[in-house]
């Protein structure tokens, strides 16, 4: 790892070390579960090139999962957690298997019904509590030494997770794998033609995002202790690419961005009702035409332009 972006990792987990000392710590956790999902698609999006409107589904469905161990079978919350995970990243691989297959729209569209046909089995299946999901889900304790009932023990534990997440991220990225996704990003048949198993790549890159949405998801459960149809609702899905494109693709930081300015919106404007989604499609299309780059890619880009000029 070079320099600079450990500077700057550090400043920033510092930043967010103090910042609930500042702000609601559940506000805080809201943010940082959505800024792993936003992290989990901007792998996919920005780095193999696939967008996928289907992320709730390992998002809620990994949600679900963790509600009921901890609830039903009174699991450790870690071990809810990566069970989370374990089920969300199945999911993908086997979603993975007919998806991958396909390209662009068509790609896009396959995530989307398969979205919505974990949708109608969590809304079905007695298991998931139907339109009342799963509730008054219990913190717990951390690996039997750590309660998490209180908000502040709970924050740093979300932070260390997303934490974690973001930096794998950005380590599969920067490794030689994650070199190949670019590649195949920028130009599928060269690098087919090159030997590589595009198709295995993908397929891989594709189970990594969606166990990391899945996490998030199981994440986001200890912090409100429910687990409802919100989470795998198709709009779901949308608003995590809102944040992707908002926060800037092709970035680390950017998903964590993007879901800072959206959760915010959602809280500031919890009184207009649905008004919120009209001023966030308008956010959405002034960010496609103004600033194509996002929050995070402009700066960088700003700042790049800085360096080469002085």
């Amino acid at each position: 790892m070079s320099k600079r972006p450990l500077l700057i990792g550090l400043v920033l987990l510092a930043v967010c070390a103090a910042a609930p000392f500042f702000f609601y710590p559940v506000f805080l956790m809201k943010v940082l579960c959505f800024a792993l999902l936003a992290s989990a698609l901007n792998l996919l999006v920005g780095y193999v090139g696939l967008l996928s409107f289907g992320h709730a589904m390992f998002f809620g469905g990994a949600a679900y999962v963790a509600g009921y161990t901890i609830k039903v079978w009174h699991w450790d919350p870690l071990l809810a957690i990566l069970a989370g995970g374990v089920v969300a990243g199945l999911l993908a691989g086997f979603v993975g298997l007919l998806a991958i297959r396909r390209h662009g729209i068509y790609f896009s569209m396959i995530t989307l019904a398969f979205a919505q046909l974990v949708y109608f089995v969590c809304l079905r299946v007695p298991a998931t509590g139907g339109e009342n999901g799963i509730q008054d889900i219990p913190r717990g304790t951390l690996l039997g030494w750590l309660d998490l009932s209180g908000n502040m023990t709970l924050y740093y534990v979300v932070l260390a997770i997303t934490g974690l997440g973001i930096f794998l991220v950005y380590r599969i990225v920067h490794s030689p794998f994650g070199q190949v996704l670019k590649a195949i990003r920028d130009n599928e048949q060269r690098v087919e033609s090159l030997g590589y198993p595009v198709r295995a790549y993908k397929h891989l890159a594709f189970m990594l995002s969606g166990a990391l949405a899945g996490v998030a998801g199981a994440t986001k459960v200890l912090v409100f202790q429910i687990a409802t149809l919100q989470d795998v609702m198709w709009h779901t899905s949308g608003e995590a690419v809102l944040m992707v494109i908002v926060g800037g693709l092709q970035t680390m930081l950017g998903p964590l961005a993007g879901a800072l300015m959206i959760v915010s919106m959602h809280n500031a404007m919890a009184w207009m009702a649905e008004w919120v989604l009209v001023i966030q499609g308008a956010v959405f299309i002034l960010f496609v035409m103004l600033c194509r780059r996002g929050i995070v890619g402009q700066i960088a880009w700003w700042w790049r332009d800085r360096e080469r000029t002085s």
